[in-house]
């Protein structure tokens, strides 16, 4: 892997420069977005291999082209590791993403305008569960449930009410900002009480229900999508998880329905991936997560800060600004707390009274830290710069705390040696060309 790194340095030193600084950025700033992880050096591996020159239209012993014996093994292996690792009976991993996986969901089982039941975006769900700006809330009609606003969780009154008023098709659950368990078994219930089908996407939560560490959707649903590289910690792309009978719907609506060639590196470093997450350390790691998570929510609340729904149960949590200081937006926040070198992302909370590029809250996720193999008591002194640079955002104090969060990274490198060899490799290039 280092010599191709020389060999970038040697054809294009300035995207070789942009990389190695990138590598530092991830070494001296504390990642807690939820949505991020580390991948191993092995998915990187895999990555930088030369099956991305293969055109491989169609699916393994099916192929447009000729000469795909060997990303046909890795395609077998990707699907076979996906299959076992989540218990199910039918896996496509050639979904370049995750809103292309759900796209083909909707492909394989909807017909133009027909009813969908999904998340609402500003309580938890995703652009890609039917939002008015996307492709999905164009081509169907979509009517959305949220949350309690008694305890902010899941109103499965309000989405049982919607089943029966509107006969839904597909029911969606899933989410990317709700931190608490998704009862899928529920969901079952209802889109069986109305003749829909149901898809989980488990994007965010796909390397705990792996591991154990969350409830499995798959025994309850027709559907389930996810990404590779959240919690699952492989490279970025999507798989879909099917009953055996959408099988054959499932893989036309990706080919030729939604793509065309595979990604054939990214689906051997998803073979890998599958492989890492079979492991007792990933097991292990993923319930790490969710105590973490708790500890820093924990935190949190001591520090003044309210967590939506009153805590978590997974690796992300919501957290209120408003108790902490009225004025405070998500976008203040997230801009105070990177001047730090603290990273997380402005969210709108439920029920938020500001827009979604301002927001009431803040979305922490502990997959990265947890990677970095941080435990409670980092997870504790982290909610503590939190406050600190939140509660006084002057210069000296953003500093110190800066300097601090360094001085923490660097006990918990990533990468080390890549970065210290592609660091070595610039310097030597600048000695010789001066």
């Amino acid at each position: 892997m280092f010599r191709l790194f020389e060999t970038l340095l040697e054809v294009d030193h300035e995207i070789f420069d942009a990389i190695v600084a990138d590598i530092e950025r991830q070494n001296l700033y504390l990642n807690l977005i939820a949505s991020e992880n580390y991948t191993s050096l092995a998915v990187l591996a895999a990555l930088a291999n030369p099956m991305q020159n293969k055109y491989a239209e169609g699916y393994p012993s099916r192929r447009y082209y000729g000469g795909c014996d060997f990303v046909d093994i890795a395609e077998r292996l990707a699907i076979e590791r996906a299959k076992q690792l989540f218990n199910a009976e039918h896996a496509n991993v050639q979904p370049h993403a995750g809103v292309q996986a759900n796209m083909a969901v909707y492909f394989a089982c909807l017909e133009h305008n027909d009813v969908i039941l999904a998340p609402a975006l500003a309580h938890g769900g995703h652009l890609s569960h039917g939002a008015p700006i996307t492709a999905s809330g164009k081509f169907y009609r979509v009517v959305q449930y949220g949350v309690n606003k008694e305890n902010e969780t899941i109103d499965f009154d309000q989405v049982h009410q919607l089943a029966r008023e509107h006969k839904p098709k597909l029911i969606i659950c899933g989410y990317s900002a709700y931190s608490r368990v998704v009862e899928f078994d529920k969901f079952r219930e209802i889109a069986d009480g109305v003749g829909a089908l149901l898809l989980a996407d488990i994007a965010h939560i796909a390397g705990l229900v792996a591991a154990g560490a969350h409830p499995s959707p798959v025994p309850y649903s027709d559907f389930v999508t996810t990404t590779t590289h959240k919690t699952l910690r492989g490279p970025r792309g999507a798989l879909i998880l099917c009953k055996s009978e959408w099988a054959q719907a499932i893989d036309k609506a990706v080919f030729p329905g939604n793509q065309g060639g595979p990604f054939m590196h990214v689906i051997a470093a998803k073979a890998v991936c599958f492989k890492e997450a079979m492991s007792e350390e990933f097991r292990q790691d993923q319930f790490q997560t969710v105590a973490n998570a708790r500890a820093l929510a924990e935190e949190l609340q001591r520090q003044g800060f309210r967590i939506v729904s009153g805590g978590t149960d997974n690796h992300l949590m919501l957290v209120d600004l408003r108790p902490f200081n009225p004025n405070l937006t998500g976008a203040d926040a997230e801009k105070l707390l990177q001047r730090a070198h603290i990273i997380v992302n402005k969210n709108a909370i439920p029920f938020d009274e500001r827009p979604p590029m301002k927001a009431s809250g803040i979305r922490i996720g502990t997959p990265a830290c947890t990677t970095r193999k941080m435990r409670e008591d980092e997870m504790k002194l982290i909610g503590r710069w939190i406050a600190k640079v939140l509660r006084d955002p002057e210069d000296e104090t953003i500093e110190q705390v800066r300097n601090e969060v360094v001085e923490l990274c660097q006990q918990f490198p990533v990468y080390a040696e890549l970065w210290e060899t592609m660091k070595s490799l610039r310097e030597e290039a600048i000695v010789k060309s001066s």
